[in-house]
């Protein structure tokens, strides 16, 4: 009676265990970025941007997983840090940082750019050292001239190694200089184009999960 005793606890309290998972909170991705996040320019941005796509992945893969889209439109490095510890009020289990682009755009000095990128990666640690974090690499079209390419494109991988961060290479590879994957401007992704960088995201973001 002994050894069946114990094991009918064994198995009630696994019971108990997979009933505290199964009835747990799920837990939070954010997104923080700018239009390209917030999925500008498209008819349905809460279905249509990348994150409204992971999220339907997880939903999908039966993850107990929710998707907190904080992408701004216009948002550079700078405004980012400035912003960041107001959307760092809610908890956080992933942050998918995916800014820089219209800095360059703009035309702002990588190393800038860099120092801002390490103050929110540094923001987001001391509030949530447990947090995982996604780095989105961008890349700049060749028009801006070689040297301000090459040190921008480096900033992303150079950030990766040195924070120990998972790296998208590149968020919009793909998409990025094929028209007919994004809309009229040249810059931001049509709904098709939104669901390849879904899926360049969701490479790299489903292990973590």
């Amino acid at each position: 009676m002994g050894a069946r005793f114990r094991q009918l606890i064994l198995l009630c309290s696994v019971a108990a265990l997979l009933s505290l998972h199964a009835g747990a909170a799920p837990r939070t991705i954010l997104f923080f970025g700018d239009s390209l996040t917030a999925g500008h320019g498209l008819d349905n941005p809460n279905a249509e941007a990348f994150p409204a796509l992971i999220q339907k992945k997880i939903a999908d893969a039966h993850l107990s997983w929710r998707v907190v889209n904080a992408g701004l439109s216009g948002e550079t490095t700078a405004g980012g840090l400035r912003r960041v510890d107001w959307v760092l009020q809610q908890s956080v289990d992933i942050f998918v940082l995916a800014l820089g682009g219209n800095d360059g755009l703009r035309g702002i000095e990588p190393a800038v750019s860099r120092q801002n990128l390490q103050g929110i990666i540094d923001r987001v640690r001391a509030k949530y050292p447990a947090a995982k974090i996604v780095l989105a690499g961008m890349q700049m079209p060749p028009e801006l001239g070689e040297g301000y390419v090459r040190d921008f494109d480096a900033v992303y991988p150079a950030l990766a190694a040195k924070n120990n961060l998972t790296l998208v290479p590149f968020l919009l590879a793909g998409v990025g200089g094929v028209p007919e994957l994004n809309q009229r401007d040249g810059i931001h992704p049509t709904a098709a184009g939104h669901a390849i960088v879904a899926d360049n995201v969701w490479k790299i973001l489903r292990p973590l999960l």
